[in-house]
């Protein structure tokens, strides 16, 4: 995994900045029950997103591990964001109407103790909202897509629909809908990939050696366009209501 205490600094302008924000943002809304008053956002990062999840009525607050995003988080969301892993929130069980996990699951191992203590800190009612099959969106059937779709391994994902769906269920919360929104500024260039990929950027599906890293990176360097993004992914937010 990246080490997101360095990435912070320039965390946003490499992950399609304001625009893909508020593409999430307005996802995560779509999905909150009108009396919702409460939303905690799990592995908030800088808080470009959070500070984007608002209506009137609505407070939201947000979370993450890292000290460095939570210092930028802190400027946007003051008073609002607390150090805190995702396995072990402080907050009282029931005591909040909703909880967002925006580009999280697909990162963690421990998937079923993040939808655990999310349904711990939700009332009856209560919402979590997380995407699902993250990577997997990714593949938009590009170039690109052709030389890195045998090293991806979906059924393995974190992260991927079904799998979340039972640890859902498992934990008394039934599904309550989905919906899609644009990955902007995510569309991938062959040189981008090949750099990120060289970088660690992919741990969560790519576990080549430094011989298949450097193999890869090479055919992704014979690509044509080289600095040409390709289409940007569609993520799916996935919702689900606690019921007890």
């Amino acid at each position: 995994m990246l080490d997101y205490e360095t990435e912070a600094a320039h965390y946003d302008e490499t992950r399609g900045g304001v625009p893909r924000a508020e593409a999430a943002a307005g996802a995560v809304l779509r999905l909150l029950p009108p009396g919702a008053r409460t939303l905690l956002d799990l592995a908030c990062g800088t808080g470009l997103v959070t500070e984007r999840i608002a209506r009137p009525g609505l407070r939201v607050l947000g979370a993450d591990a890292a000290h460095a995003m939570l210092r930028t988080a802190g400027r946007r969301l003051p008073g609002r964001v607390v150090r805190a892993d995702a396995r072990r929130l402080p907050f009282p069980d029931a005591s909040l109407d909703a909880v967002c996990a925006v580009w999280l699951l697909h990162l963690v191992p421990f998937t079923g103790e993040v939808v655990a203590e999310a349904a711990r800190v939700l009332r009856p009612g209560g919402v979590l909202a997380v995407t699902v099959d993250k990577d997997a969106a990714h593949d938009v059937g590009s170039d690109i897509d052709a030389l890195l779709r045998p090293h991806r391994a979906a059924g393995a994902a974190h992260d991927r629909a079904g799998r979340v769906d039972a640890l859902a269920a498992a934990h008394g919360l039934a599904p309550a809908g989905t919906t899609t929104f644009t990955g902007h500024g995510q569309g991938a260039t062959p040189e981008s990939t090949a750099r990120r990929l060289r970088a660690g950027y992919y741990a969560s599906w790519f576990h080549g050696d430094p011989a298949a890293t450097e193999a890869l990176a090479a055919a992704l360097a014979d690509l044509p366009d080289q600095d040409r993004p390709r289409p940007a992914p569609e993520y799916r937010l996935a919702a689900y209501t606690k019921t007890v």
